[in-house]
C-alpha cells in the first residue's frame, strides 16, 4: 500500500491528528463491521476502503463532494453500487 512508518514524540497529540482522524474513519465506517480472516483480507478491505474514500465518498471540507469530482446529472434513474459488500454504496444516474 506504499505505507512508511513515521514517529512522532511521545505524549504529542498535535504531532498526528490528522493520522488519528482517517484511522478513526477507518474503523468507524468500515472494519468496525467486518470479520477480518487473516492480513490479505484486512489489505484488500482497506484497498478497497481507500478507493471509496477517495473517489466516492463526500466531505465537509470539499462542501459536501468528493475528491474526485463529477458532473451532477439531473435526469435519469438512480442506481446504487455496492461497495464492500453493500457496507457503502456509490449511486449514480443511467
Amino acid at each position: 500500500m506504499g505505507i512508511r512508518d513515521r514517529p512522532t514524540c511521545f505524549r504529542s497529540p498535535w504531532q498526528n491528528g490528522l493520522v488519528g482522524r482517517l484511522i478513526g474513519s477507518a474503523r468507524h465506517e468500515c472494519t468496525d463491521h467486518v470479520i477480518v480472516l487473516n492480513e490479505d483480507h484486512l489489505r484488500r478491505i482497506l484497498s478497497k476502503y481507500a478507493s471509496y474514500y477517495n473517489e466516492v465518498r463526500t466531505h465537509l471540507s470539499l462542501g459536501k463532494d468528493a475528491p474526485c469530482t463529477r458532473p451532477i446529472e439531473r435526469f435519469g434513474d438512480i442506481i446504487a453500487q455496492p461497495i464492500l459488500g453493500g457496507l457503502h454504496h456509490r449511486y449514480a444516474r443511467i
